[in-house]
């Protein structure tokens, strides 16, 4: 029976619950994926995708790390939504729900077992294994969506294959493959089968804590049943703390209506505030955009509404959804107020059982209701202005939870239409540049022409063979500088646009290094320092791609050289990380290092405090970049200096993929 590699799976609402709160609070990566990984429906989902046609031809993902990497934040924030949505539909009976709650409790003991025998028997790939443990009964969970019959008991009685089909159509490669298969084999069966045949065979057989198990770990590894009883005693405790810090009860008998309830109302609150913005996106000046959308905030809610936006030091009434708007100005401190506390602390405030300001009054008075709330929304570098919403006391809980929710997504929308703004406007700076370089170029080169005819001239009229090579090296020298100059006059949108192809690290920095010295490291006070590994650097990226990267970098680390000072480039291959060979480059430079307020919003397309004429788009353009190319970067930074460490993908991959 035919598998779609897309299925969808019910999940535990509690699971979903808390990968939706991650995705919203913009929780670390680790996070995320500690909450994906623990839950199939959801692995599955990621592999489905992140395997799927929109990332073309692309390498084995032998971890739930490396699919959330191709998948990028934005694309896994849909991806959760989405399967929580599909969650709401899914009507299970209370043995249904018991059942699932089972399975997930069997799923994530056997990946936690296939990962500690892993690293108990030296695998390389221990997240590997862990990730099969969590696929190999996905054919037990298609069969707890599927109505009692003769389907039903098919996908029962063929897990094994099913998981095998599945996991084949992920791409995950053929000892995946052997190892979802081979899962039921008998040990003496598999002693001499491949090493992660045995991981997921022997942790399905420890997941069940039977003496089944315990015979089957010495048959197959030779642990004895002291340390594997051991084993098996801190799987359940690391299974105990997972299911807690998610609100699964393990102890008692599983009730999933409350937690399938909650799920429903934060999906309906969610829908609720993207609904609101898609009646009155982000167009225009910001205070424009915000100020019109107060209406649509009313609509959603159906709760009356005012829009304090910024003016100054100050706090101006921009629009209101009941009525006329009159002239109120208020100083944005003290914050005494709920207007003004929630735009100083950036947060959403109830007035609840506050004691009640002036202004407090002033805007009660305004709205016409007992209570209300304030949501500030966040601008570039600041709140941008502030919501006040009309409400009772009885909702002003559930009012409070819409706010937050709008909020955000306001604020990441009003980020967006800014960064955009910016980006377009850059490449029309960019442009003229580009233009005046071009007219540069053509002055620079017509001496540099003059300067090698004559040359060649001088060359012809003088004897002696010494001085005849000497006046070749300088009219090599000028070769190459004619060489770079015509690199630099040309478009480089042309150059950026192949996306295929690949170069060598190393050559393409000893062709940047001259340019880079030259423009800007030509005084005293700041050096170039280039360490270049004698390991080949041949790597899946294009030249055009790697000279963006690299300009970007090196050019935001000279400027942060304020008082003199050093970058240093150097290159390090083969480097071996998650089961693929990277080649990496280092870029240092021994500025003051990257300020707090800027180090949250790292790659994020914010405005630099570089000063004038810096946009900040430029580590947010290398991001990119190395997100599409599958790359990896890293950066720290302190009051030493600033380090940016890169990870390409070695070509070396390519060629053993292709065996």
């Amino acid at each position: 029976m035919q598998i779609a590699p897309d299925i969808q799976l019910p999940s535990l609402p509690e699971v979903t619950l808390r990968a939706l709160e991650a995705c919203h609070q913009d929780e670390s990566y680790r996070r995320i994926s500690d909450i994906v990984s623990a839950d199939t429906a959801l692995v599955a989902r990621v592999l489905a995708l992140a395997n799927s046609a929109l990332y073309g031809p692309t390498s084995q993902i032998r971890s739930i790390d490396q699919a959330l990497l191709r998948l990028g934040t934005r694309r896994f924030h849909t991806l959760v939504l989405t399967a929580a949505l599909r969650q709401i539909l899914y009507e299970l009976g209370a043995d249904q729900w018991q059942q699932l709650r089972d399975f997930w409790r069997h799923s994530l003991t056997t990946a936690l077992t296939a990962r500690a025998l892993a690293t108990l028997t030296r695998y390389p790939e221990p997240d590997q294994a862990f990730m099969l443990g969590m696929l190999h009964n996905v054919g037990e969970l298609i069969a707890l969506k599927t109505p009692p019959g003769e389907t039903q008991q098919y996908y029962f009685d063929h897990q094994s294959d099913i998981a095998a089909e599945l996991v084949n159509s992920w791409g995950l490669g053929p000892m995946a493959v052997d190892a979802m298969r081979y899962q039921q084999a008998m040990p003496t069966e598999i002693r001499d089968a491949g090493h992660l045949v045995k991981l997921i065979s022997l942790a399905t057989r420890l997941a069940l804590s039977d003496a089944a198990g315990i015979a089957a770990a010495g048959t197959v590894f030779g642990l004895n049943e002291e340390l594997t009883r051991e084993i098996n005693r801190r799987i359940d405790q690391e299974v105990s703390g997972v299911a807690e810090s998610l609100g699964i009860p393990l102890s008692e008998d599983y009730d999933a209506r409350h937690s399938n309830h909650k799920l429903k109302q934060t999906i309906l609150k969610q829908a609720m505030a993207s609904q609101a913005l898609e009646l009155s996106p982000i167009r225009g000046s910001a205070q424009e955009s915000l100020a019109a959308t107060v209406t649509s905030l009313t609509l959603i809610t159906g709760l009356p509404a005012l829009y304090f936006g910024q003016a100054g030091d100050g706090l101006t009434l921009l629009s209101a959804s009941n009525g006329d708007t009159p002239d109120l100005t208020v100083a944005s401190g003290p914050a005494t107020s709920v207007l003004t506390e929630a735009y100083s602390s950036g947060t959403v405030l109830c007035l609840g059982d506050r004691t009640t300001t002036v202004l407090d009054r002033q805007l009660l008075s305004l709205l016409k209701t007992p209570s209300l709330v304030a949501i500030p929304v966040q601008g570039e570098d600041q709140c941008a202005g502030v919501f006040v919403v009309g409400t009772d006391h009885d909702n002003s809980a559930h009012t409070e939870d819409i706010g937050r929710l709008f909020s955000a997504k306001l604020s990441n929308a009003v980020a967006d239409t800014l960064a955009h703004n910016e980006s377009s406007q850059a490449g029309m700076e960019t442009e003229l540049a580009r233009q005046a370089i071009r007219r540069q170029v053509h002055e620079v080169s017509n001496p540099l022409t003059i300067i090698r005819q004559y040359i060649y001239q001088l060359r012809n009229r003088l004897d002696d063979d010494e001085v005849q090579e000497e006046l070749d090296v300088i009219r090599d020298e000028l070769d190459r500088a004619g060489d770079l100059l015509l690199q630099i006059s040309r478009a480089p949108s042309h150059d950026a646009a192949d996306t295929t192809g690949a170069c060598n690290l190393n050559d393409e920095l000893r062709i940047l290094r001259d340019l880079l010295d030259d423009s800007l490291f030509s005084g005293d006070d700041r050096i170039l320092e280039l360490d270049l590994c004698e390991a080949p650097t041949d790597i899946t990226v294009p030249g055009a791609v790697i000279r963006q990267v690299i300009i970007n970098l090196v050019r935001n680390a000279a400027e942060c050289l304020i008082d003199g000072g050093e970058v240093s480039i150097h290159t390090l291959a083969p480097v071996w990380q998650s089961g693929k060979t990277w080649v990496e480059l280092e870029v240092a430079d021994t500025g003051n290092g990257i300020p707090d307020e800027v180090r949250k919003y790292l790659f994020s397309p914010v405005r630099s405090t570089k000063g004038k004429g810096h946009s900040g788009l430029g580590l947010s353009v290398v991001k990119q970049l190395i997100d599409d190319m599958e790359g990896i970067i890293s950066c720290r930074t302190g009051r030493e200096g600033t380090v940016f460490r890169i990870l390409f993908p070695a070509a070396a991959n390519k060629k053993n993929d292709e065996k």
